[in-house]
C-alpha cells in the first residue's frame, strides 16, 4: 500500500511538472498582416552633421523614402523631405555647414539626379539636364568641391566632374571616351582609378593621372579587378584582386616607384575597404558565407578595434565623423531589421537611435535563418540561406518555395527581407539557393553558369527543391519556385524546361525574352555590355538562337503550373513587354496567371503601399495554388 502511494505521488509531481512546461514558440507565435510586416521601417545611411550633434538619414517611414535627421544623442526623427512621388535617398551633410545632398530619380526609371538642400528648406536640383544620369563619389579633401559622374555628354559613358561649392558650376575633369568605370579619386586630386570589364569576373585595372594625362595598367594578369581607396596621404593605390585565387584579396601598389604588396588576405572575398578622411581608421568589408564581417583596424598599430557587441545580432556597416571621434553603425540579422547606433571611440559608449521593428511584432516570431548546403546533381556542393517556420514539424510539414536571387552573379544574402519573414510567419518554408553563378564562393563557382543559363543553375534550383522534400517538416508536394528579375527568369525557366518539378511559380519582374533584354539593356551600362554577352550571349550573332531556345517567352506552351507575375512599368532593366507577353502567353494553356502591374515602380518595389498589395497578392496566390487551402474564394483569372 505504501508503494502504491509513493508512485502515485511521483505521478502527480510529473503531472505538475508536465503542466507548468512552457509552450513552444509554434503554440504562441501571432500571424501578422502585410501592413503590420511592412511597418518594419527601413532606413539607411548616417551623415554626421558638421558639430556631430545629428545624423542624416533615409527612412520609407512615410510610405516611400524620404530624408531624416536623427539627434546624436537620441531622440525623435525629424523629416527633412516630404517628398508622395519618388524616393528621396540622403547622400551627406555638407563637410562645414547643414546643407545637404540627396538624390532622386523618377519612381524608378535609374535617371537619378543630385539635389541640393538649403538650410531654409529649399531644394536645388545641382545636375537637371534631361534625361542624364548622375552618381556622387566624394567630397574633395579640402571641403570646397565634391566629385560625381554624369552621362550628359553621352548617354553611354559616365564623364567625371567637379562640382564647386561656391558657384555651383561644375567642370569635366575626366572625359570618358572608352567605356571605362570610375572607381575612386586620390585625395590629392592627381588621380582616378579605372576599371574596364573584360567579362563578367575579370576587369583590367588602371591609374590615370589626371595632369599629364597618362594611362597605366595596374594588373599583370587577366583577374578581377576593383580599385578601393588611396593612402590618405597619397602614396599608394589599394586595390582588390583574385589573381591566382579563388578568392579577392588586398593589394598595395606605390605610386613613387610602381611597386606591389600583398595586403591584406582572408578565407573569403574581401569586397572593400576604406580609409577614413584623416588616414586614422581602415575599414575592411569582408563577404563571409553570405553576410558582412567587418574589420576596423587602427592605421598606426596595425591592430583591429573592437567592434560594439550588440546582443543576437552582427554589426553591418559603420561610417566615422570628421574628426574620427564617432561611429555610426548599423546592427540587425535575418531575424531582424537593421537598427542605427553611435558610438564614442574615446568613451566607448554607444547608443541606439532608432528602433525600427514595428512594436505590434514579437520579435521572437521571427525566424533567424539558417546557412545549409546540399550536392547537386553533379556534386557540385550549393549554400542556401534557409528559413523554416515556427509552425513545421513532422505532424505539420509546411509548403516551401526555392528562392532565387538577382543577377546574373548575385548572392542571397543574410540580411532582413520583410516579405521573406511575411511568407515564413505564414507558414512557408523559404530556402534561398545560391546556384552556380553565384557571387561570394570563389571565382570558379561564379563562372560555372556562363554560357549555360537555364541549364545546370535551374537544375540547382531543383536540387534545392529536392533537399527541401526530404526534410521531415516540409510538404514535398508543395512546393514552388519563386524570384526577382534573373530570379524571375529562372521561375519561367522552371515552369518551362522543368514544369513537373515545382507546383507554382511567382515572378517579379523577371526576363523572359534574353534577345530582347539584352538589345534594350539601358544606355548607361554600355561599359559592361560586352562583358555581359560574354557570359550570356551576344544577340547579334549566332548566339541568338541559343538565346531564344533559353527564352521562355518562346516556349509559353509548355508551362502548366500556376503562375503569378509582377512588373514595374517604370524597370529600364526588364521591359514591361516582357511580363505583358509571358502572361498573355502562358493564359493560352488554360493555366491559372496572376499579373500585378504598378505604374510607378521601377525594377523592384519601393512604395510601402505597393509592397503591402504586391506581397499579399502573392501569399493569396499561394494560399490558393500551393498550399491550396480550402477556405476562400480562388482568384480568378486577371482580376489584379
Amino acid at each position: 500500500m505504501k508503494k502504491l502511494t509513493i508512485i502515485a505521488l511521483v505521478s502527480l509531481v510529473w503531472a505538475c511538472k508536465e503542466e507548468k512546461k512552457e509552450p513552444s514558440i509554434a503554440e504562441t507565435m501571432q500571424t501578422y498582416t502585410i501592413a503590420q510586416m511592412m511597418d518594419n521601417e527601413a532606413i539607411s545611411g548616417g551623415s554626421f552633421s558638421p558639430d556631430k550633434s545629428k545624423l542624416l538619414i533615409s527612412s520609407n517611414r512615410s510610405g516611400i523614402y524620404n530624408m531624416y535627421t536623427v539627434p546624436a544623442s537620441g531622440g525623435d526623427m525629424l523629416p527633412v523631405t516630404q517628398s508622395d512621388s519618388s524616393s528621396v535617398f540622403s547622400i551627406s551633410y555638407f563637410p562645414k555647414d547643414e546643407r545637404m545632398l540627396f538624390r532622386m530619380d523618377n519612381n524608378g526609371d535609374e535617371i537619378y539626379h543630385i539635389y541640393m538642400r538649403e538650410t531654409d528648406g529649399s531644394h536645388k536640383d545641382l545636375t537637371p539636364d534631361e534625361g542624364a544620369r548622375s552618381l556622387f563619389y566624394d567630397w574633395a579633401t579640402d571641403d570646397t568641391s565634391f566629385f560625381y559622374a554624369s552621362n550628359k555628354r553621352d548617354n553611354r559613358f559616365m564623364d567625371l566632374y567637379e562640382m564647386d561649392l561656391e558657384t555651383m558650376a561644375p567642370t569635366m575633369i575626366y572625359q570618358n571616351d572608352v567605356g571605362y568605370d570610375i572607381n575612386v579619386i586620390s585625395p590629392d586630386e592627381k588621380y582616378v582609378a579605372l576599371s574596364k570589364s573584360i567579362n563578367t569576373n575579370d576587369s583590367d585595372l588602371f591609374l590615370y593621372n589626371l595632369e599629364t594625362k597618362e594611362l597605366t595598367k595596374i594588373n599583370k594578369n587577366q583577374s578581377g579587378n576593383s580599385g578601393q581607396d588611396f593612402s590618405p596621404d597619397g602614396s599608394a593605390f589599394y586595390y582588390t584582386t583574385d589573381d591566382g585565387s579563388e578568392f579577392s584579396y588586398l593589394m598595395k601598389y606605390k605610386l613613387d616607384d610602381g611597386s606591389y604588396e600583398k595586403a591584406m588576405e582572408r578565407d573569403w572575398d574581401i569586397v572593400g575597404i576604406g580609409f577614413t578622411d584623416n588616414g586614422t581608421y581602415q575599414v575592411t568589408y569582408i563577404n563571409e558565407d553570405a553576410k558582412n564581417t567587418i574589420e576596423v583596424m587602427e592605421v598606426a598599430t596595425g591592430k583591429n578595434i573592437e567592434l560594439p557587441k550588440i546582443e543576437n545580432m552582427e554589426v553591418t556597416s559603420v561610417a566615422f565623423s570628421d574628426d574620427e571621434k564617432m561611429m555610426r553603425f548599423y546592427a540587425g540579422g535575418s531575424h531582424t531589421p537593421s537598427n542605427l547606433y553611435v558610438y564614442n571611440l574615446e568613451t566607448k559608449e554607444q547608443k541606439q537611435l532608432t528602433d525600427v521593428l514595428n512594436p505590434e511584432i514579437q520579435g521572437q516570431d521571427l525566424v533567424k535563418a539558417e546557412v545549409i548546403r546540399y550536392k547537386s546533381f553533379d556534386g557540385v556542393e550549393i549554400p542556401a540561406i534557409y528559413y523554416k517556420p515556427h509552425q513545421a514539424s513532422e505532424e505539420n510539414p509546411v509548403p516551401a518555395l526555392v528562392w532565387v536571387h538577382g543577377g546574373p552573379g548575385g548572392q542571397s544574402r543574410q540580411n532582413f527581407s520583410a516579405f521573406i519573414q511575411y511568407l515564413v510567419n505564414h507558414g512557408y518554408a523559404v530556402l534561398a539557393v545560391n546556384n552556380r553563378g553565384s557571387s561570394g564562393y570563389g571565382k570558379t563557382f561564379y563562372q560555372m553558369d556562363d554560357l549555360n543559363h537555364g541549364d545546370k543553375d535551374l537544375k540547382d534550383c531543383v536540387e534545392g527543391k529536392n533537399w527541401l522534400a526530404q526534410q521531415p517538416d516540409i510538404d514535398g508536394e508543395k512546393i514552388g519556385i519563386i524570384g526577382g528579375s534573373y530570379g524571375g527568369y529562372m521561375t519561367m525557366a522552371a515552369l518551362t524546361y522543368a514544369p513537373g518539378e515545382f507546383d507554382v511559380g511567382v515572378n517579379l519582374f523577371g526576363v523572359t525574352n534574353w534577345i530582347r533584354t539584352l538589345k534594350s539593356i539601358p544606355p548607361w551600362w554600355e561599359s559592361f555590355k560586352d562583358a555581359l554577352y560574354k557570359e550570356l550571349g551576344d544577340p547579334y550573332s549566332a548566339d541568338s538562337v541559343r538565346l531564344k531556345q533559353i527564352s521562355p517567352l518562346f516556349h509559353t506552351d509548355k508551362v502548366t503550373k500556376p503562375l503569378i507575375v509582377l512588373q514595374g512599368s517604370q524597370d529600364p532593366r526588364v521591359l514591361q513587354v516582357e511580363s505583358d507577353e509571358i502572361v498573355a502567353g502562358v493564359r493560352k494553356n488554360g493555366v491559372p496567371v496572376e499579373y500585378v502591374l504598378f505604374e510607378d515602380e521601377g525594377h523592384g518595389f519601393v512604395k510601402k503601399e505597393n509592397q503591402i498589395e504586391a506581397y499579399s497578392k502573392i501569399l493569396e496566390f499561394l494560399d490558393v495554388y500551393l498550399k491550396k487551402e480550402e477556405q476562400g474564394t480562388p482568384i480568378k483569372d486577371g482580376s489584379l
